[in-house]
């Protein structure tokens, strides 16, 4: 699929709107650069609140996670989807807080999960192969993986017409295969992005760092075929689908962590426009994340010392968002308003 680039056109008239907006020029800092990128990624200025938020939270379990990489057992995926689903997670209260619906992907979680209006099954597996003792999955399920989360992008959009869309996820031993998506594809040390995930003590820490530092040196190639099925998770690169396709159709996509910044990488590389169409939410406490946001060119909007995953530092960011979107369209400009300018200061 194709991703248009963003419209300059469009950006240059939000900026001038902006500019003459009933306010100081400037004076409301990035939250109006946040109105000019959501304008150019309409391609028009936006005229009506971004009210409508959709999160979706790719989950999935990891063979990883039988090398004590993580704080917390992998039967933790299954009873934590079970909890976003019962809307008691913390997603799921940062999301009513957001005014937001909470979609759950199913990638490959090991278990069966009763029918769900919220619950989207495009199951590859119940879970990856353990990276540690060889691939996590072949190319032909890498490119099932990246469809699928396509088509868990269009099963929301067939319920609502959203005007934008966050990502989280769940997967118990993820931010091993995150931190060695991002060594590759940032061409960076294990240890540089290797960090405690769920709170591992350091000798775990260590341990993650030994299975990261010899998954990259397995590498077979530097596509991001190859990168996803030597070490990545189902639900990262089913989110690298869900991005792409995202901007495929010019939605806005806000990025939550750890986690969905490795699934960013991979999208980069597979459609380096898409990139263009996201915003980051937040800036985590995993040394990985700041290393890939960085090669992505994002500056975040937010950095409150997360994480959690899930999408809970993106529908955190989501009230700025519909703020931003607020800010362009309800403002009037001083000559709308008739409020008198610093300009008539100056010549009365």
């Amino acid at each position: 699929m194709s991703v248009e680039a963003l419209d300059p056109a469009a950006a240059a008239a939000a900026r001038t709107r902006i500019d003459a907006l009933t306010k100081p020029v400037g004076s409301l800092g990035r939250i109006e650069a946040l109105a000019v990128h959501l304008c150019a990624i309409a391609g028009r200025v936006i005229d009506r609140a971004y009210e409508k938020k959709a999160i979706l939270v790719g989950a999935a379990d990891h063979g990883v996670a039988r090398e004590g990489v993580s704080a917390y057992p992998a039967e933790v995926t299954p009873q934590m989807v079970g909890a976003f689903l019962a809307g008691h997670a913390a997603i799921s209260a940062f999301a009513r807080t957001a005014r937001a619906d909470v979609f759950v992907a199913n990638f490959g979680v090991d278990a069966d999960f009763a029918p769900h209006p919220l619950l989207i099954e495009v199951p590859l597996g119940r879970g990856t192969a353990n990276l540690a003792r060889g691939p996590a999955m072949d190319i032909a399920t890498v490119h099932r993986a990246f469809a699928a989360g396509e088509t868990a992008l269009d099963f929301i959009l067939a319920g609502n017409a959203y005007d934008v869309v966050a990502l989280g996820d769940m997967g118990i031993a993820n931010t091993t295969s995150a931190a060695a998506i991002t060594a590759a594809c940032c061409n960076v040390s294990a240890e540089a992005v290797t960090g405690r995930g769920t709170g591992i003590d350091d000798g775990h820490l260590l341990r993650k760092r030994e299975v990261v530092a010899r998954a990259i040196e397995q590498l077979g190639g530097s596509s991001w075929e190859t990168i996803a099925a030597a070490i990545g998770g189902f639900e990262i690169v089913g989110l690298a689908g869900a991005i792409v396709r995202a901007a495929s159709l010019r939605l806005p996509v806000v990025l939550d962590g750890f986690i969905v910044s490795a699934a960013a990488l991979l999208a980069q590389r597979i459609e380096p426009r898409s990139i263009d169409y996201c915003i980051a939410a937040h800036r985590s406490q995993e040394p990985g994340h700041r290393i890939a946001l960085e090669f992505l060119a994002l500056e975040p909007l937010l950095d409150l010392n997360l994480r959690l995953g899930e999408g809970s530092g993106a529908a955190l960011a989501l009230p700025l968002i519909e703020a931003a979107t607020r800010m362009i369209a309800e403002m009037k400009t001083f000559a709308e308003a008739g409020v008198a300018t610093a300009d008539d200061a100056r010549t009365s």
